[in-house]
């Protein structure tokens, strides 16, 4: 079946712009009939976007983005998973500590390199809910010491210095392992960020697939045509399903990334056996 959807979206649950409920109501007035929220390492905003889901006559599917440490940027989405299956949550949980002993890390970090903002200013920001990177590029930005979000994740936030400094991240085949345990599908998430050659990135590929993966991001705002096309025979030779999305945040976060409207062939045996209920 072919529906118009965008199984990558955030809200202000992590690092989003908007709220679910808002969320959910520009994907209704933009003729989207199936919205994921896959928020970072939280289910939080779950409840509220079904609930406005149900309410404006919008499919909204389970969803969640965790963060794997096998390689920077490495990021899984779980899809259709029982909100209150216990490992899940308790995963969240542990990801959420990890998340609020990093933020003095990160602010650590930013002081050696020259960048003194509050940090009462990043959590005000995250208004109680996740603490992500863009809260700390929206601060720096505010104070004038970069001029975009871009430019703070390019400086500052995504670097190999960065990156080695970040380890709260857990193993891929953990994500996998409490997805699946929750009644979940998983997959990989805009594979052109972990920055492999084809070779490399396909013998991953069947890493994560031993360890249960069950599909691959290849529809993806910031891919190419032949990165889409590679992904898709990837997909194929493996016999897993293809997922697609914006990783839509909001013009204030990622300005250049508008909510999706994939036309993508869904099978609805697959995500939503468990997902909507």
């Amino acid at each position: 079946m072919t529906l118009f959807a965008d199984l990558h979206t955030h809200s202000t649950a992590s690092d989003g712009q908007y709220s679910p409920s808002e969320l959910v109501s520009m994907a209704k007035a933009q003729g989207l009939e199936v919205l994921s929220l896959t928020d970072h390492d939280t289910i939080d905003g779950l409840d509220e976007a079904l609930h406005a889901g149900e309410a404006v006559g919008l499919t909204v599917l389970p969803g969640i983005e965790l963060s794997a440490k096998e390689y920077p940027n490495l990021h899984l989405l779980g899809y259709g998973f029982s909100s209150t299956a216990s490992e899940l949550t308790a995963l969240c949980n542990n990801l959420r500590s990890m998340r609020e002993n990093r933020k003095y890390r990160i602010i650590d970090f930013l002081k050696e390199k020259g960048v003194d903002i509050p940090l009462s200013e990043v959590e005000a920001l995250a208004g109680g809910n996740i603490i992500a990177r863009p809260h700390f590029a929206q601060v720096m930005v505010k104070h004038g010491y970069v001029s975009s979000n871009r430019e703070a994740f390019d400086r500052y936030l995504d670097t190999e210095e960065y990156q080695r400094m970040d380890q709260f991240k857990i193993d891929a085949q953990t994500c996998i392992a409490a997805i699946k345990a929750a009644g979940g599908k998983v997959s990989l998430a805009h594979p052109y960020q972990l920055k492999l050659e084809d070779d490399k990135l396909e013998a991953f590929v069947q890493i994560l697939v031993d360890d249960g993966l069950d599909a691959i991001e290849c529809f993806y705002s910031r891919h190419t045509p032949e990165q889409t096309a590679y992904y898709l025979s990837l997909a194929k030779r493996y016999g897993l399903h293809v997922t697609g999305g914006s990783d839509f945040h909001g013009e204030r976060v990622k300005p250049d990334i508008a909510l999706g409207k994939l036309n993508l062939n869904l099978e609805l045996d697959w995500l939503f056996d468990r997902g909507t209920k």
